[in-house]
């Protein structure tokens, strides 16, 4: 057993004199524009938004956003950090479209959902009870007073 050790340490040490270490994955997580998730390209500088990763367009000049072990079994094959699971466990969206204030997974629960811990409303936003789904517990400020109903208390066209 001394010998085998003795063997062991004589290859690892060998190893690091030739430059060969184990290959430690790398760390792809990065935030992209607005401080959203994203996935960092092999140049160290590009970060793609999540949602524009597997979306068949080449976003790293050596296309690693788009390879098949990366896309091949969507969401599984995807690194953990760039999906969000909705509360069916049926959806998913991609991380970046969790709390961007539209209803991605078609019930609101990343949006409004614990899993999703959004923060409140922001300034580009009206906190209401919106009349359409397509938005889940805000409305873009741009559609205050249009004369288009889109809080269910109407506050969109009166209070905002």
């Amino acid at each position: 057993s001394a010998a085998a050790l003795l063997v062991l340490a004589a290859a690892v040490g060998l190893a690091v004199a030739l430059g060969l270490r184990p290959r430690v994955p790398v760390n792809r997580f990065c935030a992209a524009s607005n401080n959203r998730t994203g996935f960092l390209c092999d140049d160290s500088v590009t970060c793609v938004p999540a949602s524009q990763v597997c979306d068949r367009v080449s976003d790293c000049r050596s296309g690693e956003d788009e390879q098949e072990k990366l896309c091949g079994d969507l969401p599984r094959s995807l690194l953990g950090y760039l999906v969000f699971h909705c509360s069916n466990p049926v959806n998913w969206v991609y991380a970046d479209q969790r709390c961007n204030g539209m209803n991605d997974c078609g019930d609101c629960s990343d949006e409004t959902g614990s899993l999703a811990a959004c923060p409140p409303c922001g300034s580009q936003w009206w906190s209401c009870s919106p009349v359409l789904y397509e938005y889940c517990s805000c409305v873009p400020r741009r559609l205050c007073r249009d004369g288009v109903q889109h809080c269910l208390d109407w506050s969109d066209e009166y209070l905002c």
